[in-house]
């Protein structure tokens, strides 16, 4: 099992966007009023529209992430139990985005026909996952207090009983702000009509900004972009895998939801391993084909993919984790796909274990709160410019750029932990790793993307792009999230060790 009495370290970009955000506010209070203000408050047709239908989205606790001490041998089951959770809330927010108009007529209406059933639903679920783990011997922990939800304003100011309140730290106090019904955005000629995207559920003319107007240096990366320092191992090494041009994708995620089909509910770009889909076991993985150039890396590397809402429709349209997810429009192949593997500021590294497992990240991180949060979005030639929480608007001839920092600390025990978090760690601000953790090989992944910017006109924005995501999620760029298997060979894993640890840079 994965340590969980140490003090979580929290990435630095979460870190910063918290901190300039209480400065915004004077240290207090609601600090997602600022990130996620409404596009109803620029709009005055949209705030009547908004007034008949308050809440935005569903917020529920992160089940997953309190079940730290899960036995092994009932793991398979809570994790089916955690995707018919989160299956759940999806089908709880598609009923809150077709009935407005029954929301508009009876204030009682969201806490009555949805999340009260919601509720009934999450106990008998938790309940299950009780069950799983008693049934191999296992103290299940009191799971009943998370079974209610809430509902998230869609004006941050408006705080009616139902709104606001994080439950898991970090709240967002009313952050969402797509109030539209899942056909309010329209299709016509790519624009995102009102306030809710292609699917009436994001993104938002507020999730964008002008890389311009994003202050250079004013936000670090986590852990830095380069090992360097006394002492450390500064050496590097880069894999290419390609950028998925084999359109290898799929609406799982055997880490999180092995065993279940659709357990993502969006789409992941996969490059590397190709034979990852939520069935396949480590042998399968192991026995796999890859696209990597230097056939002893069979490591997965996946992510959600982009999309641009311009009208425009995929393969998946009518599909689980495409349009039946609220998944739409043409998703993106990256122009670049780098993948690089760095030391630590402060010792050498060690070899990561085959089979790890490492999530970066939270696909929930507008519900949970920050405290996975841990997302860069830029632009090329403006790269000294980084923000968690938009969406960039790149000038022309500069393209977007999505870079992820994997955690570089690891227990030297498992491969897996039961939230898929606690057997690995961020480094400290020193560099180094705390609580007996072992320095392994960080993993960098850049992404480019070459999408046209969208236009914002009169608080609606057009031929948005944005990653794929959990329907209740409203596709914020705070949301997106990166994950990693390792499965290089012995010896190239050892080269790679080697490499970093000598100043090399390898490939």
């Amino acid at each position: 099992m994965g340590r969980n009495t140490r003090k979580r370290r929290t990435p630095l970009a979460t870190k910063a966007i918290a901190a300039s955000a209480a400065l915004a506010l004077g240290g207090g209070g609601l600090i997602w009023a600022n990130f996620y203000a409404s596009a109803h408050e620029e709009n005055p047709a949209s705030q009547t529209k908004a007034a008949g239908a308050q809440i935005a989205t569903i917020q529920c606790p992160d089940v997953g992430q309190k079940l730290t001490k899960v036995p092994k041998r009932a793991r398979r089951g809570v994790d089916r139990e955690l995707a018919n959770l989160d299956k759940q809330i999806s089908e709880a927010y598609s009923r809150l985005a077709s009935t407005r108009q029954a929301q508009a007529g009876d204030p009682g209406f969201v806490n009555n026909a949805i999340l009260g059933p919601l509720k009934a639903k999450r106990t008998a679920a938790l309940d299950r996952i009780g069950i799983n783990i008693r049934r191999v011997g296992g103290k299940a922990p009191n799971l009943g207090r998370l079974a209610g939800c809430k509902g998230m304003a869609a004006n941050p100011n408006t705080n009616d009983g139902n709104a606001g309140g994080g439950q898991n730290g970090g709240g967002q106090n009313g952050g969402g702000q797509n109030g539209g019904g899942q056909n309010g955005g329209g299709q016509n000629g790519g624009g995102q009509g009102g306030n809710g995207g292609q699917a009436g559920n994001g993104p938002a003319a507020a999730d964008f900004i002008k890389i311009e107007d994003v202050q250079p240096n004013s936000r670090n990366l986590p852990n830095g972009l380069a090992a360097n320092g006394d002492g450390g191992s500064t050496g590097s090494f880069t894999t290419n895998c390609g950028t998925n041009e084999n359109e290898n994708r799929n609406s799982d995620n055997v880490i999180v939801a092995p065993g279940v089909s659709n357990g993502a509910q969006h789409q992941h770009d996969y490059v590397g391993n190709q034979s990852n889909n939520a069935f396949a076991s480590d042998e399968d993985l192991a026995n796999a084909q890859t696209t990597c150039q230097n056939q002893g890396d069979k490591s997965s590397y996946f992510w959600p993919v982009l999309r641009i809402q311009d009208g425009s429709q995929d393969i998946d349209q009518g599909q689980p984790g495409g349009g039946q997810d609220g998944n739409v429009g043409k998703i993106v192949e990256p122009a670049e796909a780098q993948l690089k593997f760095v030391g630590n500021r402060t010792s050498d590294v060690v070899a990561m274990p085959k089979a790890l497992r490492i999530i970066t990240g939270d696909a929930k991180s507008f519900t949970n709160g920050l405290n996975n949060a841990n997302t860069s979005w830029s632009c090329t030639g403006f790269e000294d410019r980084q923000v968690t929480d938009k969406y960039p608007i790149c000038p022309q001839g500069s393209s977007v750029v999505r870079t992820s920092n994997f955690q570089s600390c690891w227990d030297g025990q498992n491969i897996d932990s039961a939230n898929h978090r606690t057997h690995v760690d961020f480094v400290e601000a020193d560099g180094s790793c705390s609580n007996g953790f072992q320095a392994i090989p960080q993993l960098q992944v850049r992404l480019v993307y070459d999408v046209q910017a969208p236009q914002i006109n009169n608080g609606q924005v057009q031929n948005a792009f944005a990653v794929d995501s959990f329907p209740e999620q409203l596709h914020k760029p705070i949301t997106d999230h990166n994950d990693f298997i390792n499965f290089f060979d012995e010896d190239l894993m050892n080269e790679m060790v080697q490499c970093i640890n000598n100043g090399e840079d390898c490939q």
